[in-house]
């Protein structure tokens, strides 16, 4: 018996032993299958530490050979048939014509511009502004210091417009470790806070300008309609910065050094230059690393309420986001949201000004079911939008939709507002594309009026005046009558086919 049981462990000792001496052995040879699961990509962590220390005579010296090793040059080329976005951004890269290929049409030429970024990650993931890259036909990027004058080939990983960035790869092998940038946190930064650019400012390679913070949230645009609130420096920055580091007093990357304003001659800086916050980017990084940055649309035109205004919209103070415009067929219309509405929460979480509702919206997930907070006529209560996904492609057509303004109408005076109204014809109606011939028509208004600064124009058809629809020019005058000097009249107006809100101050 005991023989018997000697027998049967040895036995399966010695399968055992020669079944792990095979697998040891095969993975050796590389016969058992490697794991196919890839390095999971990771959003670098920012540090949120209160920023402070003392400044002396080495501090930039140290910031500079510290981070300017993780910052690249990026020479790009393109076929372009009309002005890019980087001419719109002032020409904050450095674009110049090569020669034409023979037979060749005149509208289309080759052009090579520069750019910096830099690096986030050591497999070669580089950050820089989409407008350096966007219709690229080819990216070389050159690394800091003796690399023996190599530049690598890159690819567009994912970009994104609205944030003017874009996460690109090398495609080529370096034979050393790559050198990564520390992330800050941008919602530290204060005016008056030291920074630096690092760049490549008319091919000056890692270029280094110091400068402030001049301002934050103002706002650039970067594409039709939306904005973007970026931070202003007066550290210099040139053509051929785009793309590069704006760091704090650590060395910690802040912004994306994005724009300038330059002279009449766009000859360079003037001390006004624009970053992009990190925290921004930081957010999208996951999108970007995955090719598709998507957003979410409820379809409104939004801007924040204004002194004069909210206490005729029925609210205790400015805050919330005041909708303009309604997109005909979007989901706030859907939903029943309407002109001259406010949007006080989104999702349960307050809205104190029009920025703020943007950013939640385009951060969520498109097919949500939102609760909206609104008051409309002095009543609150609660919409539910479905969120749709952001077409910048769709919006741009819709934007270039006709204009129905007159500008042959002769502006004659009108009482308080600087408007002259009047009927709406069934011509008017065929021309306007308007649903009735209900309202009054504007067909003049006052240079320098109330109502030419508050963008009425000859062609639009005022619909409501303050929580009365008017079907003729004469209920219109007759409500406007009633608001005394000083007052404000709050009207819908129809406007390239859509119904708009719009406030007027009367003198």
């Amino acid at each position: 018996m005991s023989s018997r049981r000697s027998t049967w462990f040895y036995g399966l000792l010695i399968v055992l032993t020669s079944a792990v001496a095979g697998m040891v052995l095969a993975s050796r040879l590389g016969l058992t299958p490697q794991s196919v699961a890839q390095t999971t990509f990771a959003v670098p962590s920012a540090n949120s530490a209160p920023l402070g220390g003392p400044l002396d005579a080495t501090t930039f010296r140290n910031i500079a050979k510290a981070a300017s090793p993780a910052v690249v040059n990026i020479r790009t080329e393109s076929r372009r048939q009309t002005p890019s976005l980087s001419d719109l951004f002032g020409g904050d890269d450095l674009p110049f014509e090569l020669p034409i290929p023979r037979g060749e049409g005149p509208r289309q030429r080759t052009v090579e511009a520069a750019g910096t970024g830099f690096i986030i990650d050591g497999s070669g993931l580089i950050l820089t502004n989409n407008h350096v890259v966007e219709n690229t036909t080819k990216i070389e990027v050159a690394l800091y210091g003796a690399d023996n004058g190599n530049v690598y080939q890159a690819r567009i990983v994912g970009r994104d417009q609205l944030t003017d960035s874009a996460l690109i790869e090398l495609t080529e092998k370096v034979d050393h470790p790559l050198p990564e940038i520390t992330f800050g946190d941008s919602d530290q930064m204060q005016p008056g806070d030291w920074v630096m650019a690092i760049g490549n400012p008319f091919k000056f390679a890692h270029s280094v300008s110091v400068g402030v913070v001049s301002g934050l949230g103002r706002p650039l645009e970067v594409a039709d309609r939306r904005n973007l609130d970026v931070i202003q420096t007066d550290a210099a920055i040139n053509p051929g910065n785009s793309g590069g580091p704006l760091l704090n007093i650590r060395g910690e990357v802040i912004g994306i050094n994005t724009a300038i304003i330059a002279d009449a001659r766009q000859q360079g800086n003037i001390g006004i230059g624009f970053a992009v916050p990190i925290n921004v980017i930081r957010d999208l990084l996951p999108q970007l690393r995955s090719g598709k940055v998507t957003r979410g649309r409820i379809g409104v035109g939004v801007r924040d309420v204004r002194q004069h205004e909210f206490d005729e919209l029925g609210l205790k103070n400015r805050d919330g986001a005041l909708i303009p415009e309604v997109s005909r067929g979007g989901a706030a219309a859907k939903a029943g949201i309407e002109p001259g509405d406010v949007i006080l929460t989104y999702n349960g979480r307050p809205v104190r000004r029009s920025a703020d509702l943007i950013g939640m919206v385009t951060a969520t997930r498109p097919g949500t079911n939102v609760p909206v907070h609104i008051i409309r006529d002095g009543s609150e209560r609660t919409i539910t939008v479905t969120v749709e996904e952001l077409d910048l492609e769709a919006e741009r057509s819709q934007v270039g939709a006709a204009d129905p303004r007159d500008p042959s109408a002769q502006p004659e005076p009108s009482r308080g507002f600087g408007m002259e109204l009047g009927p709406v014809t069934p011509q008017d109606q065929r021309e306007l594309k308007l649903e009735s011939a209900r309202g009054a028509l504007i067909t003049a208004v006052e240079p320098d009026s109330p109502a030419a600064r508050a963008g009425l124009a000859p062609g639009e058809v005022i619909v409501r005046v303050g929580r009365r629809a008017v079907t003729t020019a004469r209920e219109a005058n007759d409500e406007l009558s009633r608001i005394p000097s000083g007052g404000t009249a709050l009207m819908r107006v129809i406007r390239g086919g859509n119904e708009i809100f719009v406030s007027v101050a009367k003198d």
